[in-house]
């Protein structure tokens, strides 16, 4: 078997809400990435990849640590804006979007990178060796088990991811790099939970299981032998598919900011935060953008009362207040209820 052949993110079978959660990160990174919960062996790790692998290349600055995107100034690390200061111009290659891992043992400075002091109090310079988060930039980060990762540094994988930029300090030196990435966490809940304040600043969930359905498990059978048996054969059985979602994809990136939605559907969203007595406003906020996100990938430029209810599901289950000893439990019945005022 080819290395090289990904598995096709349209072959998946099922997981419906993993998939569209996936995509939607993809098209507007700004949401702040999917918790996956769930048992192992349901293409948790296959559809990441897959989805990495159906996405066109993108541009990228030649040699640039950070991968730099050539076409927004705004954006770029301090060695590219140096260059364009210079008036040198920018070496253009294409590169396709790839999955980072981060190991469960990585330490804080595996993952932001470290700071040479001795070289900068030597010849007056920063030295920057990048770290994981630097290789993440444009690209998806993907952490298996999060919940078994130290909260330091999950706490400094979701600052980062919130704020697109990694800012490292040491001695009263600093650095900063755009790191703006997919955040993509997964884990068991049977091995463990993570912290409620770390679970609020996912800015989508989704649980996943394994088919139920007798005909679909044996469909996931059937596909996954083809797969091993003939890649490429298989790869092309679902080329126009995956082509297909592909534009698609292109398209609601370019039609996103262009997306609106009325204060009427605005006041809903705070009416179901406040009905489900969710803390802070950062939930209200999850469901406004993931809704204008689920417009644009639909090919539309206002969101509807459908991409709210569908953006509450996706934002609010894992941000419902708990109590000690007690899972957090979105009541869908107060949330259909606004919708029915409506």
């Amino acid at each position: 078997m080819r290395h090289s052949a990904i598995y096709p993110f349209t072959a998946i079978v099922g997981q419906e809400d993993m998939k569209l959660a996936l995509i939607l990160n993809v098209i507007n990174p700004s949401l702040g990435g999917v918790l996956i919960k769930g048992e192992k062996g349901t293409a948790k790790s296959t559809a990441v990849r897959a989805l990495a692998d159906l996405l066109p290349a993108m541009e990228t600055v030649k040699d640039c640590k950070f991968h730099c995107d050539p076409q927004d100034n705004n954006q770029l690390c301090g060695i590219c804006q140096e260059s364009l200061a210079s008036h040198k111009q920018l070496v253009v290659q294409a590169a396709k979007m790839r999955v980072v891992e981060l190991p469960v043992s990585a330490t804080e400075d595996r993952v932001v990178g470290t700071l040479d002091i001795e070289y900068a109090i030597k010849h007056g310079e920063k030295k920057f060796e990048p770290g994981i988060l630097a290789q993440a930039n444009r690209n998806i980060l993907y952490v298996d088990e999060i919940n078994l990762l130290d909260d330091h540094v999950v706490d400094v994988l979701l600052d980062a991811a919130a704020m697109g930029v990694n800012r490292v300090e040491r001695e009263g030196v600093s650095y900063v790099h755009p790191a703006r990435f997919v955040l993509v966490g997964t884990m068991n809940p049977e091995e463990g939970d993570i912290r409620p304040q770390l679970l609020d600043r996912f800015g989508l969930s989704v649980i996943v299981s394994g088919e139920h359905d007798p005909d679909k498990r044996v469909e996931v059978i059937k596909r996954r032998l083809a797969y091993e048996a003939n890649p490429d054969k298989f790869l092309q059985l679902y080329q126009e598919e995956q082509e297909t979602l592909a534009q698609q994809i292109i398209q609601a990136r370019q039609l996103f900011p262009t997306v609106s939605i009325e204060d009427e559907l605005l006041t809903l969203v705070a009416k179901i935060a406040i009905a489900l007595e969710v803390d802070g406003h950062r939930a209200d906020i999850a469901v406004i953008k993931t809704a204008l996100t689920l417009a644009a990938f639909a090919g539309r430029i206002t969101v509807t009362s459908s991409d709210i209810q569908e953006a509450a599901r996706f934002a609010l289950p894992h941000r419902m207040r708990r109590r000690p000893f007690e899972e957090g439990i979105l009541d869908w019945k107060k949330v259909e209820a606004l919708f029915g005022d409506q």
